[in-house]
Order: C-alpha cells, then sequence, then structure tokens
C-alpha cells in the first residue's frame, strides 16, 4: 500500500496540478513551525503579466495605442492573482509571501523614451496614489486577494513608490513646480546626483527632502472632485497631518497615502522601489506610520490576522552588495538603510555568487548573516527579476541548478514569476527589460512535461524550506564533499530545526552521512522522494532515483 501512494505521490507533484484538501491545510496551516523573514519564500511577479481573471477590466483610459512588443497592457490583473492564491499554486511552490508590482492609478497615456510606445504595465507610473488603476482591479479585489492569501497563511508585500510621478504625456500633465523637479537627471557620481535628481529624464522626482508644505495639486483635486471623493479625501488628510504634526511636505502626503492601504486591508510589508534615491530619514517615517497602521488593522481585525508580527519592510538599494556590509557607499557617502526602517535589502550579489559551488555560496552566506558584516540582519537573495538585464540561467538551460541554489540558500528567497516554470526571459522582438516580462507561461505549465518535472523540483524544495526554517536561518556546516552534503540547525524559543541535505548524489542506491546531527536509531524522512530511513552507524541508505536527498525527524 505504501508503494501505491509514493507513486500517487510522486505522479501528483510531477503534474502539480493535484492535492487534497487535507494537505493544502496542512501547508497553510503549519502552527508549530514559526514564520521567519530570514527563511521567507517570495513570489515576485507583475500584475498585468501574471494570470487575467476579470478580462471585463483589460482595457481603461482608452489605452489602445499600439506599442512595442511587450509595453503595453496584456490583461494580468488583481483577480488573476487571488484566483491562483485559491487554486493553491503558492501553496504547492512553499511560498509564504507575495510581492507583486504597484497596483495604483497610473498615467493615462502612453509615453517613448527610446524603447518604443510603452504603457505603465509595470506599475511604477503613479498618476493617483489614492486609487487603483481599473487594469489591475478594484479596491474590493485588493481587499479579497489580501483575505484570500491570509486564509492560506501567505503574507502580502505592496511594491510602494515614492520617489517619483509617472512620466508626462499629452494626457498626464506635470505635479506643480513644488512637489517635483525635472531636471538634472542622475549622474551617480556621488549623493546628491544619485538622490536630488531624476531618475531619467521625464520622469518627475518628487521634493522627498522638503518640509515645507505644499498644495494639493490642481489636478488631483479636479480628479477628486470629479469622482465625487473630495471632502472625503480632504477630510482623511486633515485628520492625518492633525494626528502627526507633519507639515504639509510632499512625502507626507504620500506617505499617508501609502499607509493607507495597510491600515484598510492589513497590508504586512512594503518594497520599497528606488530606496537609495530617496534620503533615508523618509523610510524612518514611512516604516512609523506603517507600523501604528498595521498594529491598528491588527486590533480590529484580530481573527484575520496571520499573527503579531510587526509591519516589516525591505528596500531595493540598486547594487546593494551583502558581502559590503550593511552601508550603502554613494562613493562620498555611505548609509545604512538597515537603521532607517528595513528589516531587509535586496541582495544584488546572489545571481553572480551563484555561478560558484554550493559550498562557496552557502559558505560565504553562513559567515556573513552567522556573525559576520550583516550578522543579526536579514537579506533577499534573487536570481532573475524585472529589471536585471544580466539575470541567472537567462536562457533556462539550468533550471534544477538554480533552484538549489537559491531556494537552499541562507536569507529570504525571492522567485521571480516563471522561475518555477521555465518561462522564457529571451523574447525575440522585446527591447531592454521587457523582454523579462513576458505573460506567464500557463500552457506549458498545463502540457509541457519538461516544464512539470521543473515545476515540481521547486515545489518539493520550496515545501521543505517552508517547513524548516533551518534552511534560510539555520547555522550551515559541512558534512561531505561527495557528494556534497550539509546540515542547518535552528532554534527559536522551544522550537528546533535540524536538517541534512545531500546535493549531486548517485541516482539509485546512496549512503548519506548524518553523524553529530542525528542520533543513532532516529527516523528520518527524505521529503523529496518521500521514503522514511532510520540512521544506522551515524548514516542513512536509500534508493531513490533522485540525485537530492532532503532530510529531516519525521
Amino acid at each position: 500500500m505504501k508503494n501505491i501512494y509514493l507513486f500517487l505521490f510522486s505522479f501528483c507533484a510531477l503534474l502539480f496540478r493535484c492535492s487534497s484538501p487535507e494537505s493544502t491545510e496542512m501547508l497553510k496551516n503549519s502552527e508549530a513551525v514559526p514564520f521567519d523573514w530570514r527563511n521567507a519564500t517570495i513570489y515576485f511577479l507583475l500584475t498585468d503579466r501574471f494570470y487575467n481573471g476579470n478580462v471585463a477590466n483589460d482595457i481603461n483610459f482608452n489605452r489602445t495605442e499600439e506599442t512595442a512588443r511587450l509595453r503595453g497592457f496584456e490583461g494580468g490583473d488583481i483577480a488573476g492573482i487571488t484566483q491562483k492564491i485559491e487554486d493553491g499554486y503558492f501553496d504547492r511552490l512553499g511560498v509564504n509571501a507575495i510581492w507583486f508590482t504597484p497596483v495604483i492609478e497610473q498615467i493615462h497615456g502612453a509615453t517613448d523614451e527610446g524603447t518604443g510606445l510603452t504603457y505603465a504595465y509595470h506599475g511604477y507610473w503613479a498618476k493617483d496614489w489614492t486609487r487603483l488603476d481599473p487594469n489591475f482591479g478594484t479596491f474590493e479585489e485588493l481587499e479579497t486577494l489580501v483575505a484570500t492569501a491570509h486564509e492560506h497563511g501567505i503574507r502580502v508585500l505592496l511594491d510602494v513608490v515614492i520617489n517619483h510621478t509617472g512620466p508626462v504625456t499629452e494626457l498626464d500633465t506635470a505635479w506643480p513646480d513644488n512637489w517635483v523637479r525635472q531636471a538634472p537627471a542622475c549622474t551617480y557620481e556621488g549623493y546628491a546626483s544619485t538622490v536630488e535628481c531624476t531618475l531619467v529624464e521625464n520622469l518627475p522626482d518628487i521634493y522627498t527632502e522638503s518640509e515645507e508644505a505644499v498644495d494639493l495639486p490642481p489636478t488631483l483635486v479636479e480628479k477628486w472632485k470629479a469622482e465625487g471623493r473630495y471632502e472625503e479625501e480632504m477630510e482623511e488628510l486633515d485628520a492625518f497631518f492633525e494626528r502627526t504634526h507633519y507639515p504639509r511636505a510632499p512625502k507626507y502626503y504620500i506617505i499617508k497615502w501609502l499607509t493607507d492601504y495597510v491600515r484598510e486591508l492589513g497590508i504586512d510589508g512594503f518594497r520599497v522601489d528606488t530606496a537609495k534615491h530617496t534620503e533615508a530619514d523618509l523610510w524612518d517615517e514611512l516604516k512609523k506610520q506603517a507600523l501604528v497602521a498595521l498594529e491598528e488593522w491588527k486590533a480590529s481585525n484580530s481573527e484575520e490576522a496571520l499573527d503579531n508580527a510587526p509591519f516589516w519592510m525591505v528596500g531595493e538599494v540598486y547594487n546593494f552588495s551583502a558581502a559590503q556590509g550593511p552601508a550603502y557607499d554613494y562613493g562620498d557617502t555611505s548609509v545604512n538603510f538597515y537603521s532607517h526602517g528595513f528589516e531587509s535589502l535586496i541582495n544584488f550579489d546572489f545571481k553572480q555568487d551563484a555561478e560558484g559551488s554550493y559550498d562557496s555560496i552557502f559558505t560565504k552566506y553562513d559567515n556573513l548573516l552567522h556573525g559576520g558584516k550583516l550578522a543579526d540582519y536579514n537579506i533577499l537573495n534573487y536570481l532573475s527579476s524585472h529589471d536585471d538585464g544580466a539575470p541567472f540561467d537567462p536562457k533556462r538551460e539550468r533550471s534544477k541548478e538554480a533552484a538549489n541554489k537559491l531556494l537552499l540558500s541562507q536569507g529570504a528567497a525571492q522567485i521571480y514569476y516563471g522561475d518555477e516554470s521555465d518561462r522564457s526571459l529571451v523574447i525575440e522582438g522585446a527591447n531592454g527589460d521587457a523582454t523579462l516580462r513576458s505573460f506567464m507561461n500557463w500552457d506549458q505549465i498545463e502540457n509541457s512535461d519538461s516544464v512539470q518535472m521543473v515545476l515540481s523540483h521547486w515545489a518539493k524544495l520550496g515545501t521543505f524550506r517552508k517547513e524548516h526554517p533551518a534552511v534560510g536561518a539555520g547555522k550551515h556546516q559541512m558534512i561531505a564533499e561527495q557528494p556534497y552534503t550539509f546540515a542547518r540547525s535552528y532554534q527559536q524559543n522551544e522550537f528546533e530545526d535540524k536538517i541534512v541535505i545531500a546535493l549531486g548524489a548517485s541516482e539509485g542506491e546512496k549512503t548519506i552521512k548524518v553523524e553529530g546531527i542525528f542520533d543513532e536509531g532516529t527516523q528520518l524522512i527524505d521529503s523529496y522522494s518521500e521514503l522514511d530511513v532510520v540512521v544506522e552507524s551515524g548514516q542513512v541508505t536509500l534508493n531513490t532515483p533522485y540525485d537530492i536527498v532532503l532530510l529531516s525527524r519525521m
């Protein structure tokens, strides 16, 4: 009977399409396993490119001009993300946090900045921080997404931008001169030429350094009045500024607007865009208000809250190097963003590190995170993203190796949508970063045996990682060079976790050393093959068709 069960499990995992209610419940309600952001698996997706859950919202604001390849809206939306949460897609991957690109209202027009006509499908060109863009969905749909994610034990990170508005187009006028600068363009020769400048031409830069009170942009006032919500918005702003005693400077308006989503929906954290392009003190204030907002939401929604954890922030400090320590060097000054509201920073070293051996990667991050330069800090590792033109394995020729290195490394892991399914990163006719942003390859997931096998591998590793915080947050110890075998150990309060992983083992019978980690006679399970084994003479022997072993106590 057990052999039949194992066959069915393997077949089910291969197809990545079946799961019993009991197994799904187990994945999302592992109450005995503490959540630790250092071991988080964060799934990052472009809202417009993931799944179309509501075809009725595909065209808005007459965005119908023909664009360059992959530079227009393609239908992905908030409802589509929710549908995939409900389907258990993220549960089966072991994902415990989702980060999606901004969903606030974007500029209505298109622009051409040298890569062809482009709409704001990516979400980084804000027009109105107080309203969602109808191409992405409604506030009610976002509310449903957050509630559904929480039901599955998944945290939600909003991608937020304070540095700039969207470009100026024929349909989108510039914000007033006391809100934004439109020159000079950044030259990145030091702090001032990175912060007090526009990232590129025609991307108006918010005066985030200003403490001077300014009136709302007239176009925004007119828009709110036309939408019948001017009085409500003004009452809320008056209450915010009275409570916080902030001056009505541009950054504080935006802080209010962004933290409203936390207060109303229970958002768990922010991924902060272009963090190094504003003054670091801004992020202290954003964090302060987000902490208050989440506390208020949890006080009023205790049954819906996942836990009592405080608000969490990860920053995109472009080119931040984990190896150089916590401070980012501008050339003429340095800033430790961890001291300004961030629990974690995106690690731009990792994709280069992934070209090395398993031991070189794991040893490096063990040394950094356990007693080294980044002791008590967290990082978010990635191999590909929406704007990194040199991803690891762009042709998807090393998919299993990529999963092993990303999901088994210390620190939080960012899966970029399609990493797990070999979504192509090389699209003919797409210029610049557009080639990284094709629509999710659901047809291949459904119909390609090779893609299903890759997806099954990512799912097994992701699930093991989710169930064992020792993977990302534990202390590393190499046990053997061949096959490469290592242990990780983790303890938090009364919870203790120990694992042993072997990579590059023989396919068939294999012997894995576990001496010093697991006692003689201990019953273990290999989560990759679902085989039970017993420790004998400091090792376990098992016969599987796989070259990887994931061992833990039964």
